[in-house]
């Protein structure tokens, strides 16, 4: 087994503490820990035996719902039980062991949070819980009047059950009752949830799911009560409509950026990288860069089977990639494409944090063409140039150095950025491997040192070579 160390690779950027919904200035990179029917890749143990290897580079991941489930097996957007945390990915004790061995690797633990809805055994039996000595139960009062597109009322007339007088605040969800969100019964219940997810389970963080269907100002009195800072939402709609949601949640919540995953679809799947070039996205937008977690696949995208295609990225999977880790927000890599190139992607990651781009970042655009197509990205140590598309032109000049590059992406330095940067990420190898070294300087002819033994190199200590030796 060998084993490479990166001694040089730059430190993870200071969250502000203090901000709202999401910190600003952040340099944090997700994992999305799951794909769909992932129970087996994702199961608490399998991703807690992976910590090491997500350690120094993925800051936060996003784990699949965790609560008990009516179903044997469920990907938990059926939620049941809130505070029953035996799931199809493992029991409680191995969910709260891998959140532990995650926190020990500076690695936060954000939950998927399902309250939109909520699972019943029949038309109205939620089972109750018992949480600190208070028990929770939801009533049929907590279910909206118009769920299920007034179903659920005709059976309520059927079975003499009376229902919230509130409408749906949102869209309705199909085939399990929505739940009212007006109602103080539901606020102290999921109050409760998030305090046990926080405190008893150890969750840094929640991801929101389906919340077009309830008010973003819900979502502002539920994180305020949880004292939580990194706060994401599922709202998968139009740009507008998404900043309007960011708004409504007081900036206490950040947001999906669903049209720059629809930019990179675009670009990708047309062979046109102009298409990157659109102000129709969050990232564009400077009053809401913050605000923008940024993806460009996920479980509900993802190829599934030849019944169930989606609608995936067709290729180039590294390049879009490439893209997403070169560009402000904070972006969230799909697991399936970690899972298939690991290495490539924390290459990646180690040239974003190198050159110290957070997701409030400013670029710019130097190249828009279909086969070439290149903007420059701001760090607080550099400026990294990323550069996608099947016309490899060489875009280093007098001013950067191409430290990374692949099919149909490229990236570059600033020459200021002044760091050393190894083309392969640290972490365990099996087998035997090139490594090129390239030092990133303003000085003509500056020389690398290395050691392969962990130690600190310096002037006298490890071996010299010239920056791109392998």
């Amino acid at each position: 087994m060998k084993k490479i160390f990166s001694t040089f690779v730059a430190l993870l950027a200071a969250a502000n503490m203090m901000a709202q919904g999401w910190p600003s200035d952040y340099g944090g990179v997700i994992l999305q820990g799951f794909y769909w029917d992932s129970y087996t890749q994702s199961a608490w143990k399998k991703l807690e035996s992976r910590a090491f290897d997500f350690k120094g580079y993925f800051d936060l991941v996003w784990v699949p719902q965790s609560g008990k489930t009516l179903g044997e097996t469920s990907m938990g957007y059926d939620p049941y039980y809130y505070f029953n945390q035996n799931s199809s990915f493992g029991t409680a004790d191995e969910l709260k062991s891998m959140i532990s061995t995650f926190k020990a690797n500076h690695i936060g633990t954000i939950a998927d949070v399902v309250i939109n809805h909520h699972n019943t055994n029949g038309w109205w039996t939620f089972p109750a819980e018992t949480y600190k000595g208070t028990t929770y139960q939801f009533q049929t009062t907590d279910i909206v009047a118009n769920d299920d597109q007034y179903k659920t009322a005709a059976q309520a007339k059927k079975d003499g059950v009376t229902l919230s007088s509130n409408n749906d605040e949102g869209e309705d969800w199909v085939g399990e009752r929505d739940l009212d969100h007006k109602s103080s019964n539901v606020n102290k219940i999921i109050k409760a949830y998030e305090n046990f997810l926080v405190n008893d389970m150890g969750y840094t963080g929640f991801r929101y799911d389906m919340v077009k269907g309830f008010g973003g100002s819900h979502v502002a009195d539920y994180n305020d009560a949880a004292g939580v800072k990194y706060s994401v939402g599922e709202y998968w709609d139009s740009n507008d409509k998404i900043e309007a949601w960011i708004n409504s949640t007081s900036k206490k919540s950040a947001a999906f950026d669903f049209q720059f995953r629809y930019n990179v679809r675009d670009a990708v799947n047309n062979n046109d990288w102009t298409k990157l070039n659109s102000t129709n996205n969050l990232v564009h937008d400077a009053n809401y860069r913050q605000y923008a977690v940024t993806f460009v696949e996920n479980h509900d995208t993802q190829y599934r089977s030849s019944s169930e295609p989606l609608d995936p990225i067709k290729k180039d999977t590294l390049a879009a990639n490439a893209y997403l880790l070169a560009m402000p927000g904070t972006p969230c890599v799909f697991y399936k494409h970690y899972l298939d190139y690991p290495y490539d992607i924390k290459a990646m990651i180690d040239a974003r944090k190198a050159a110290g781009i957070t997701n409030t970042s400013t670029y710019s655009n130097i190249r828009n063409g279909k086969t070439n197509y290149a903007n420059d990205i701001v760090g607080s140590k550099g400026t990294l140039r990323v550069q996608v598309g099947s016309d490899g032109t060489d875009l280093s000049g007098a001013k950067y150095t191409k430290i990374l590059s692949g099919y149909h992406y490229a990236y570059y330095l600033s020459n200021i950025t002044e760091v050393p940067f190894a083309d392969k990420p640290s972490g365990n190898y099996a087998d035997a491997f090139n490594v090129t070294l390239t030092a990133v300087s303003a000085t003509n002819g500056a020389k690398l040192v290395y050691t392969t033994d962990g130690s600190t190199p310096t002037a006298s200590h490890g071996k010299q070579v010239a920056s791109g030796s392998s």
